[in-house]
């Protein structure tokens, strides 16, 4: 494909103000762990929710969802829209709670919750299972997304892609090793615009086309179903084309368990991983609260529609395409109907979707290998500047080690499956962690190591999804409540600790309950914010496809949801201890 001087003009230019950004804030960054890894706890909410985002904007992401929508339609992506549910869970359960634990990583929260050996164990194995782990997992998905979009964009070869998509990385890990989650944040915030606004535009331009027509001529040309957001059972058949609807089953393993059960990237039940990052670096509990907010409506409302655009369009376009082919049918778009200068836009936008995923999951994971490994067992005398070196190193080495880890891998479903299923049954122990006093470190150990077992059980089994996801839940939510009961609570001090700290609700034995009463302005507001996102969600789906008195209908629920949540947000900010 033709990429004129203008195109590289633009990639050039991003590139170099993301360096600057990143050299500007160096010398801020190297004061301390804090200011490397939460930016001194000084974030306002909608520097730290637009970063949420743009993080979980990823160059696999678009593909992914045009991938979805092809196979399934618009339903398809109950896959992850049943994550908004979970998410808003935490907004108002665990962003205030995390704020005020006034932790560094989410690994510290361990050494504050739990006691004995047990707690010291968990912590390092988190480190490694999480930080390294699944973490190399994690940006290895995206990076094979990368190295497609090289393939098709620039038509080379794997090995040649895979060359260049580590050079592009070094690139993120010497400027998030430089600037520390300041450069990385601001860095996510000129990302973001400049990927979401070259989504639109892509979306624009391939609706506009002749082969289209406008979105008259796209839902004339859909196959029967593929407009509809909720799942049907069986195919709908239009001509040669079928679009695979879910079953009742995978239905309700997304809609009613996935979003409590399952750890998943960006999406822990409870919080976790750079999301409890970005709540702890919100310079109060307020903006924390907000931050996570603006986060779940950005992230569910505003920036799938341009991709399900593209993805619909491509079913039209593209039919010729394998099951393992459709999601490249978003690049073939980019090559065919955006005209030079908007295409290096574009282009440069899926660089900025992926340099933000890899800086995040770079200083994050450097994050848990730094507070929660060589500090507090390596050398807990070092000082802040020598313990800020040492993270500039990790995220190199991790860096490398990521690339490594890529080079094994081949597919990007595979891991999204094998990441669901293996943290099927975790969630609700991270939920209950911090409301449950019976909760203790074995607890967590084994909800985190018996989905493994679980599941190699299932393959042995044959078992698919969502049946393997049921086994693994079952057996996973039945071996931890027997670990808690069995083993060793958390000892008194620790608790009450943590209680005077932190100042939970719940259950906490023999402690007279701290906030109580508003537990139930709480479920107002989660209830309440989840009507109101999925409320604008499916009405902006049904301005875009021009159906007037449904859209109406939705934005006006959510109108009154909003108004709602507000009233309970400010009831609950009243009673708060």
């Amino acid at each position: 494909m033709h990429i004129t001087l203008l195109d590289w003009g633009i990639i050039v230019g991003v590139l170099l103000i993301n360096l600057a950004i990143a050299l500007s804030f160096a010398s801020k960054a190297g004061k301390s762990l804090e200011d490397f890894f939460l930016s001194g706890r000084k974030l306002p909410w909608y520097i730290a929710g637009v970063s949420m985002v743009a993080t979980t904007f990823a160059a696999d992401t678009p593909l992914a969802v045009t991938e979805i929508v092809n196979k399934q339609g618009i339903s398809g992506n109950w896959l992850w829209w049943n994550f908004l549910i979970g998410g808003l869970l935490t907004t108002f359960f665990f962003a205030k709670l995390w704020r005020r634990a006034g932790v560094v990583t989410e690994l510290e929260f361990i050494n504050i919750r739990y006691s004995g050996i047990s707690a010291k164990i968990l912590r390092v194995f988190k480190v490694f299972y999480h930080g390294l782990f699944m973490n190399a997992i994690i940006i290895g998905w995206v990076n094979l997304a990368f190295i497609s979009i090289l393939q098709v964009f620039f038509d080379l070869p794997k090995e040649e892609a895979l060359l260049y998509t580590g050079g592009v990385m070094l690139f993120v890990a010497i400027y998030s090793s430089l600037s520390g989650l300041w450069g990385v944040v601001l860095n996510d915030v000129v990302q973001f615009f400049i990927a979401m606004f070259g989504c639109i535009i892509l979306a624009y331009f391939v609706l506009a086309s002749e082969d289209i027509g406008g979105v008259d001529g796209l839902v004339q040309k859909l196959p029967e179903g593929s407009l509809n957001f909720f799942p049907t059972l069986g195919d709908s058949l239009q001509g040669n084309a079928t679009i695979l609807t879910l079953s009742i089953g995978s239905f309700l393993a997304y809609a009613c368990f996935q979003w409590w059960a399952t750890w998943y990237p960006g999406a822990e039940p409870g919080g976790g991983g750079y999301i409890a990052q970005r709540m702890m670096s919100a310079k109060d509990e307020k903006n924390a609260v907000w931050a996570t907010l603006f986060f779940q409506i950005a992230h569910y409302c505003i920036r799938p529609w341009p991709w399900i655009i593209v993805g619909l369009c491509t079913i039209v376009l593209y039919p010729e395409l394998g099951a393992d082919e459709k999601r490249l049918g978003y690049i073939m778009t980019i090559k065919e109907f955006m005209p030079p200068g908007y295409r290096g836009l574009l282009l440069v936008g899926l660089f900025a979707a992926y340099m933000s995923t890899i800086s995040t999951q770079l200083n994050w994971g450097a994050s848990y290998v730094v507070n929660d490994f060589y500090k507090p067992f390596i050398d807990k005398l070092a000082s802040g500047k020598k313990q800020v070196a040492i993270s500039r190193i990790t995220t190199i080495v991790l860096m490398l080690f990521s690339l490594a880890v890529t080079t094994q891998m081949d597919s990007i479903s595979g891991v999204w499956q094998f990441i669901i299923e293996c943290g099927a049954g975790l969630g609700l122990v991270l939920i209950l962690r911090w409301y449950w006093w019976r909760i203790n470190a074995w607890t967590e150990i084994a909800a985190t190591i018996l989905p493994f077992v679980a599941f190699f059980i299932a393959q042995q089994m044959d078992l698919v999804f969502p049946n393997s996801f049921f086994f693994v839940l079952s057996i996973t939510t039945i071996g931890w409540l027997i670990v808690a009961f069995v083993s060793p609570a958390t000892d008194e001090e620790t608790l009450d600790k943590f209680i005077q700290k932190v100042k939970p609700s719940g259950s906490w034995g023999r402690r007279a309950s701290i906030n109580q009463g508003k537990l139930r302005y709480a479920f107002l507001s989660w209830g309440s914010s989840v009507i109101m996102v999925y409320s604008i969600l499916f009405g902006m789906g049904k301005l875009i496809f021009k159906d007037w008195m449904m859209a109406l209908i939705f934005l006006a629920v959510a109108c009154v949801a909003f108004t709602i949540l507000r009233y309970a947000m400010q009831r609950e900010e009243a009673l708060e201890v």
